[in-house]
């Protein structure tokens, strides 16, 4: 599904959303909004996205929390690379 961009950001950009509620699980990248109006981005495992709030796991193992309706985008990416020993 594809989205429009908040006002004013990347005007005439379209984002590509292939994750939503129910979704879990998977590794993703979050763009949404700070309530200064800026723009901000969370990577990691997407721990659940119900009752308007993503709970995505970093990888320090910190959990952020999003209110949905702050969200700009979110995709899935690939698995982490594996840490070499």
């Amino acid at each position: 599904m594809d989205v429009e961009g908040p006002p004013g950001v990347g005007d005439g950009v379209r984002y590509a959303s292939n994750v939503g509620p129910g979704v879990s699980g998977v590794r993703v990248v979050v763009r949404h909004r700070l309530p200064d109006g800026g723009l901000t981005d969370v990577l990691g495992e997407l721990r659940s996205w119900a009752a308007g709030e993503l709970l995505v796991e970093r990888r320090d193992g910190t959990v952020a929390r999003i209110c949905a309706a702050d969200v700009v985008a979110a995709k899935r990416i690939p698995p982490a690379p594996r840490r070499r020993p």
